[in-house]
């Protein structure tokens, strides 16, 4: 069960430099379910004799699996995201711990919002960065 770190909905307009983030580690049924859903077959994500013969040496998760992990910490906050754009820094182990973390870096005066987003492994090494722009909810206490 991942741990988020964030506080729940937020009553008011998003302010510059608040930040979440939640640790998670991503198993074989994750890894199934998200090449279930979206069809990514690559042999890198499936296929442990093809993989073998790589670099990588085991299989790695689908780079998308990662990235929408920080598709949580947006839920948290009913972020509407319009653009995402991710840097793939270093791959990703089924079993690997990961904590993906979000910053709001900019508010416009048309309400949009900027996240500076990461995800890091558990010996802290970056394995991806993003920049996500959209909407943050409002909630009513």
């Amino acid at each position: 069960m991942p741990t988020p770190l964030l506080p729940n909905r937020i009553p008011r307009a998003a302010r510059v430099g608040e930040k979440g983030a939640f640790t998670r580690t991503l198993t074989e049924a994750d890894a199934a379910l998200f090449i279930g859903v979206t069809w990514d077959l690559n042999p890198y994500h499936t296929d442990d004799r093809y993989v073998a013969q790589t670099p990588f040496g085991r299989r790695i998760v689908p780079g998308l699996l990662t990235a929408s992990l920080l598709t949580h910490l947006g839920g948290l906050w009913a972020f509407l995201a319009t653009e995402m754009t991710f840097e793939f820094l270093a791959p990703v182990y089924i079993g690997d711990t990961v904590t993906a973390e979000a910053e709001v870096v900019e508010v416009s005066e048309r309400g949009w919002v900027r996240l500076a987003g990461r995800v890091v492994g558990a010996d802290g090494r970056e394995v991806l960065r993003a920049s996500i722009r959209g909407y943050p909810g409002r909630f009513e206490e």
